[in-house]
């Protein structure tokens, strides 16, 4: 069975319909504005455990869903309005 994201607007609808987007953190030790934007552009932390998400309905509603998913089973904690 493949992951369903909760859509406030669309209901219960299948990953593929949606982009994900990792909110990054930058580190507060790079204070050049270019490499901040290149940190926040391209590198992602993919860490294991609980983590807030934002997901867009590309395939839907054309919103975004923002919601807390542990990364090691997929179960989505919460949604976040």
């Amino acid at each position: 069975m493949s992951l369903q994201i909760p859509c406030p607007h669309c209901g219960l609808r299948p990953v593929q319909e949606f982009i994900y987007g990792e909110i990054p953190v930058v580190p507060e030790s790079i204070t050049d504005p270019d490499e901040r934007d290149l940190d926040r552009a391209f590198m992602r932390a993919n860490p294991e455990g609980v983590q807030t998400e934002a997901w867009f309905h590309s395939y839907g509603c054309r919103r975004w869903v923002r919601l807390r998913r542990d990364t090691r089973t997929d179960k989505i904690i919460a949604e976040e309005t």
